[in-house]
């Protein structure tokens, strides 16, 4: 199962997104899905409770949107980080570094690999990096103020494991979606 091919599903979509698209309609839907990811991210500051759950599912329009296009994706990115520095900056180093990152890696890596493993495999190293890097660089408190941010051996696999695992959630969902989104 992980490593079957599943990249034809995204090149189908890719593909036939700028084969069809004039400049204006992906201008419009590159704006569109920052404009999501960026509500989808800031619900974590604006809704108590039920906002750190929804906060996750920014990374699906990054994802998209790099699967679209490398070179719209990475704008995306980049104007969503702006988005958010506007309307939420407490969520901009975590989407900059978790949740974005973790979407351009997983939809870079459609236009590169092939094999679902390699996907997830991409997505993971660029969580664990982000995530890694938002820890020990930014000493920002990212899995709660009751733990410290330096990295142990044992913290570092729960590290690796869980973005695995995450990583893996999101190239299971980009499939689903984009199966849906190719009729």
């Amino acid at each position: 199962m992980l490593l079957r091919s599943i990249s034809m599903h995204a090149k189908v979509f890719s593909n036939s997104f700028n084969k069809t698209a004039s400049i204006t309609k992906k201008l419009t839907t590159i704006a569109l899905l920052t404009t999501l990811s960026a509500i989808l991210q800031s619900a974590g500051g604006f809704i108590p409770v039920a906002g750190l759950f929804i906060s996750p599912f920014a990374t699906a329009p990054v994802i998209i949107s790099t699967t679209l296009s490398e070179k719209y994706g990475v704008l995306g990115y980049l104007l969503t980080i702006f988005l958010l520095v506007l309307i939420q900056p407490s969520e901009v180093l975590i989407f900059t570094f978790t949740t974005g990152l973790l979407g351009i890696g997983i939809g870079l890596a459609y236009h590169v690999w092939k094999r679902r493993l390699s996907l997830i495999i991409s997505g993971a190293i660029a969580l664990l990096s982000g995530i890694l890097i938002v820890l020990l660089v930014f000493q920002f408190p990212l899995l709660g103020p009751s733990i410290q941010p330096t990295i142990d051996l044992p913290l570092f696999f729960s590290l690796a494991f869980f973005s695995f695992f995450y990583s893996w959630f999101w190239v299971e969902l980009s499939v689903f979606l984009f199966k849906r989104l190719k009729r």
